[in-house]
């Protein structure tokens, strides 16, 4: 058996498991293959995941561990390295795990489908709102396009700006990336606390979120005439960049 999995906490829904299972199935492999969640609160559980169960070949990794995994690794492949956060590990034949970021290219790959072909994305200027391991791989892969980007916290720091300093940024950087969990299912009636009156038909909102569909951050841009998208895309990207690593 081929196993693999995702690790998390809380995993009220798993977007993963749907996806490789059904994978699974339509590649045909499901004997072989299998996908299973392992919610996680403690990292100090990470390697005994992997002694335990000498089948895992490889996980993805979601909040809370994107960076406490680190100290378990015994490599980084360069797109951890560039981006300080890990979300796909693969155990190699040597039994060696290594770490890569597959939301790097997930996210880059489709937020330059969202902006369309021919957009200049040199002369956008962002704001991200969060800052945890997934917001680290979209400030990467935005610096990579040239875009300059804004970090927005709750608590303004040395890194970042807080929500009410962001009003004065609203007009001049016109897409705005929530990286943040605010919005998620249950929890729908939340969103990032902008200006949202500032808002124009000039603006791009990409929420990471993708459960809801149209989270409610997505749903205020919308009424401003702001143009939307939510995270599933990104999520089917990462996905399949994982299963790429893992088959390598």
């Amino acid at each position: 058996m081929q196993l693999f999995g995702l690790i998390g906490f809380p995993l009220t829904h798993s977007f993963s498991k749907k996806y490789f299972t059904e994978k699974f199935e339509e590649l045909g492999i499901s004997k072989e293959y299998q996908y299973e969640l392992y919610e996680i609160e403690d990292p100090t559980e990470f390697p005994k995941l992997f002694s335990e169960n000498p089948d895992l070949k490889g996980i993805n990794i979601t909040i809370p561990h994107k960076q406490s995994v680190f100290q378990y690794l015994d490599a980084l492949d360069i797109s951890a390295e560039k981006v300080g956060a890990v979300n796909v590990v693969k155990r190699t034949t040597d039994n060696k795990l290594v770490g890569y970021n597959s939301d790097y290219y997930g996210f880059q790959r489709s937020l330059l489908e969202f902006l369309g072909e021919g957009y200049d994305v040199k002369k956008l200027k962002a704001l991200i709102l969060g800052y945890g391991g997934a917001a680290k791989a979209v400030v990467a892969a935005l610096e990579d396009l040239g875009v300059t980007v804004q970090l927005v916290s709750r608590k303004a720091s040395d890194k970042a700006i807080d929500y009410k300093q962001s009003e004065t940024f609203l007009g001049s950087h016109k897409l705005i990336v929530n990286c943040s969990p605010l919005g998620t299912y249950p929890k729908t009636d939340q969103c990032p606390a902008i200006d949202y009156e500032q808002l124009t038909a000039s603006h791009f909102l990409f929420d990471l979120v993708y459960n809801p569909p149209e989270s409610l951050f997505l749903k205020n841009g919308k009424e401003k005439g702001a143009q939307i998208k939510n995270g599933y895309d990104m999520l089917v990207y990462q996905a399949e960049k994982s299963w790429e690593i893992w088959q390598k």
